[in-house]
């Protein structure tokens, strides 16, 4: 956003500017995400955008939030001015989240130039069958800058715990108790000062609770006319939501631009950490399943290798090979050179802890070598399991390493690798990979003959 030159920017533009570049940037991250991942992250990136564009277009959002046929729509009716929104008398009659621009006599919050303002229509709370309408209001509500929660009664379980959840988005909630025309003055007192009291204490402000009537109830008059007879007749009463209308505009005209560029940026910074927690995630399992294939292949070929000494160099460049395809799951290019010298040192790294497996490995090789190779079958099992548990954790140290942005960070490769050392299951792994290499065996008509 650009400021004009011949004015100071306040704190407010400066606050602006700084949610603006933090919705930006959270949308710059995901440049490097694969077609899958922006695939699976599709709906985060369209929040992202529309946000983007709400803060550009100056666009101020006020979402109505409730159960169904608290008068949603009619309060909005009585806000506008006019029929914009459909009235039923049946529940679920709001499908999606629609707005309506709301001109408020052309009212522009304070600090947000050309800013406008509109209301977000949503579906019940309680629609049948309507979890899904439960996830897009609340989402709605996320985004949007101040909540209208609209009530008609005492809160039930399903309003009081929506309440609570909105309460966590630290932005203002004004508590809409509509259909006050309903009540005896003695009710509306009563059920103000439940509201007012400790349960909604911390969730609601006291100033923020607000009563209307958006379609009172049509009430009936008995009109006598000059000759003395009477009739009677039904009259509609015009819509009382000026309180509320009084207190939209006090809440916008003291804090509208900092809530805007507060909630833009916890907005933001949400949606950053969920990309960023997500994509961590589907690299890590796509990792995964390429270390547990490697450390299988690895396994395999080590045990049924016949030749002395080319098995472990072949273990060797399973370990490269496997180093080389992990680097490219995090987007990271790694020669074999590189990828070769970080095997060598995770397995430094490891020390005497892999030093049990390295015997194995080679005493097996050695074995194989005595007997020209006759005894693959008695050392397959214990020699293959082995190379393919270092190749687990080679495999592992090197995911670490990617994750990181090819670097280990404060902590250094031994204490990383010690740590994985530590959290893996040693016998659970050596088991997996056996019953690997028993499978293979098993498939093999030869190997019975050796």
């Amino acid at each position: 956003m650009d400021n004009v030159e011949t004015t100071t920017p306040t704190v407010t533009d400066y606050q602006l500017d700084d949610a603006l570049s933090a919705v930006e940037h959270a949308l710059a991250q995901l440049d490097d995400c694969t077609d899958e991942e922006k695939k699976a992250l599709a709906t985060d990136i369209r929040s992202l955008r529309d946000m983007l564009g709400k803060l550009r277009s100056g666009r101020v959002e006020i979402v109505v939030f409730g159960e169904i046929s608290t008068g949603k729509s009619a309060l909005i009716n009585a806000l506008v001015g006019k029929d914009v929104a459909d009235v039923s008398i049946r529940g679920g009659w709001t499908k999606d989240v629609w707005d309506v621009p709301w001109e408020a006599d052309g009212y522009e919050v304070p600090g947000f130039e050309d800013s406008r303002v509109v209301l977000l229509d949503t579906p019940g709370l309680n629609e049948v069958d309507g979890a899904a309408r439960t996830a897009m209001a609340r989402d709605t509500a996320e985004r949007a800058d101040l909540v209208l929660f609209v009530t008609d009664s005492d809160l039930n379980e399903t309003e009081y715990s929506a309440l609570v959840e909105l309460a966590t988005g630290h932005k203002p909630i004004i508590l809409v108790l509509n259909k006050v025309d309903l009540y005896t003055p003695e009710q509306l007192n009563d059920l103000l000062e439940l509201f007012r009291g400790p349960r909604l204490k911390g969730i609601v402000e006291p100033e923020n609770i607000v009563c209307t009537a958006a379609d009172p109830r049509p009430v009936e008059y008995h009109v006598e006319s000059p000759d003395g007879s009477v009739r009677k007749e039904w009259r509609e009463p015009e819509p009382d939501v000026d309180d509320l209308r009084t207190r939209i505009l006090e809440v916008l005209q003291h804090d509208g631009s900092d809530l805007i560029a507060l909630n833009a940026s916890m907005f933001a910074a949400d949606r950053s950490d969920r990309v960023g927690a997500l994509r961590v995630k589907m690299r890590a399992d796509r990792a995964n399943g390429i270390i547990w294939s490697y450390a299988a292949v690895k396994s395999i070929a080590v045990a049924i290798n016949q030749f002395p000494v080319l098995d472990v160099l072949g273990g060797t460049a399973v370990d490269v090979a496997m180093v080389v395809t992990l680097g490219k799951v995090y987007g990271i290019e790694i020669t074999t050179d590189n990828a070769k010298a970080l095997v060598t040192s995770i397995l430094k790294a490891a020390g005497w802890v892999m030093a049990g497996e390295a015997v194995v490995s080679y005493l097996s090789s050695f074995f194989k070598g005595l007997t020209w190779g006759a005894s693959t079958a008695i050392s397959a099992l214990p020699q293959g399991a082995a190379a393919g548990y270092g190749s687990y954790i080679v495999g592992q140290a090197a995911r670490y390493y990617f994750e990181h942005g090819a670097s280990w960070g404060e902590k250094g490769p031994k204490r990383v690798v010690a740590r994985i050392l530590e959290n893996t299951d040693k016998q659970s792994v050596i088991e997996h990979l056996k019953s690997e290499i028993q499978a293979k065996l098993s498939k093999n008509r030869y190997s019975e003959k050796e």
